[in-house]
């Protein structure tokens, strides 16, 4: 009996976005099967005479492209059954090779990776693989991604990493695309929609090759102890904030202004901050001084009604991460406005961050004659695996002494 594979447009259905999906259809001896391609179409622009988008279709390549790929791969596997004489039906085929066909373009993953993380509430990393994403879309000139995973081989990353160089991104962006290109890479492999074997990055192009070392942003002592000194009670609230986190975070480890943000009173006990870095995950527990105590005091009204430490959050008003993030991102964007102006106000005249906060503490500590396997986890950008495995080493009464030095 012979075997007929063939892309159809389902008219019959009607997805939210007014299109109709297109379905593999699998028929061989009166049974029939359909399998969806993850892909669709307004019926207006589909050939139900020959099975094919129309010419004046939009995504006519790319619809294309999707379809013969799904089509060879399941002819393939209808030859390779029937030269092993083997027994199927249309509906076996789809069950037995699940999990080895992935009708996939680079398109489609992406499009689907990013909408799985961001309902998962893993915004960051969403927000990552969009940024990831568009470059590979412009470096494309604006059009889909129609090929697979198998075409990004060691010469089209060096086909990207040329035109960003042309367009002028430096080494450290450079870095972030390429692992950011990787991780999705690594996530396609494990979707099994590309071979491990097709990975491109390793010995003939590294990622590690490129040199990420930034300018130190760190404030000396002198310049630390200006702000925190500074009297900014009589300014604005916005002031009196940045202020107050600029100097909590220098007190309390270099904590990071997202973590800062997520603090509540659940992560006080017995005097100490203890709390998960947002991240790497990491557990930091570390002692409040008496200057970073008295800083949460001072936000006790808005924590009985928010719930949060510091008035960046709220409970009631920033529910979901993607509420959260937006609001982070806008309050973090306000208090580094704040901290600039402040800084001129010192005459100070380096950069003044909550960034710079994070710095500044690790390089006093440093300067102070602190093990720098005691601070790293303030400073290990570049081996967050190394950082956490050098405090957990530690004992509290080492980080304890440790801290002293920075005031």
């Amino acid at each position: 009996m012979k075997t007929t594979i063939s892309a159809v447009c389902y008219h019959h259905k009607i997805l939210t976005n007014g299109e109709s999906p297109i379905m593999l259809r699998i028929c061989k001896g009166g049974k029939r099967t359909m399998k969806s391609l993850g892909i669709s179409i307004q019926t207006r622009y589909w050939d139900f005479a020959t099975n094919q988008p129309k010419r004046n279709c939009p995504n006519r390549n790319y619809i294309q492209q999707v379809t013969l790929r799904a089509i060879g791969e399941y002819n393939a596997l209808v030859l390779s059954k029937e030269a092993m004489q083997e027994e199927f039906t249309p509906r076996t085929l789809i069950h037995e090779s699940k999990e080895e066909i992935r009708a996939q373009s680079v398109e489609e993953f992406y499009v689907k990776l990013i909408a799985d993380l961001k309902a998962q509430g893993a915004i960051g990393t969403a927000y990552a693989y969009q940024n990831s994403y568009g470059v590979l879309r412009s470096f494309n000139k604006g059009r889909a991604l129609t090929y697979t995973f198998g075409t990004i081989d060691t010469e089209f990353l060096r086909k990207v990493e040329v035109w960003m160089r042309a367009k002028g991104n430096k080494d450290t962006t450079l870095s972030f695309q390429m692992r950011t290109l990787r991780a999705v890479f690594n996530r396609a492999i494990k979707a099994k929609a590309v071979a491990k074997e097709k990975n491109p990055f390793g010995e003939d192009y590294k990622v590690s090759k490129f040199d990420t070392r930034t300018p130190k942003r760190a404030l000396n002592k002198e310049e630390i102890m200006k702000i925190v000194n500074a009297d900014c009670s009589v300014e604005n609230n916005l002031r009196h904030l940045a202020h107050d986190i600029f100097v909590f975070s220098y007190l309390c480890g270099g904590i990071s202004f997202v973590d800062i943000a997520n603090l509540t009173p659940a992560n006080i006990a017995d005097g100490r901050l203890v709390y998960t870095r947002q991240k790497t995950h990491g557990a930091i527990n570390i002692p409040l001084s008496e200057q970073a105590k008295r800083i949460i005091v001072s936000y006790t009204d808005y924590c009985q009604t928010a719930g949060y430490l510091f008035p960046i959050l709220d409970i009631g008003k920033h529910t979901t991460p993607q509420q959260k993030r937006n609001r982070i991102h806008k309050v973090c964007h306000q208090v580094n406005t704040e901290l600039r102006q402040l800084a001129r106000k010192l005459n100070i005249t380096g950069e003044v961050t909550t960034y710079v906060a994070r710095h500044s503490f690790a390089t006093v500590l440093k300067k102070s004659g602190v093990n720098i396997g005691i601070i790293s986890e303030a400073l290990g950008h570049q081996n967050l695996k190394t950082t956490q495995i050098y405090l957990d080493s530690f004992e509290n009464s080492q980080i304890d002494e440790a801290m002293r030095n920075l005031l």
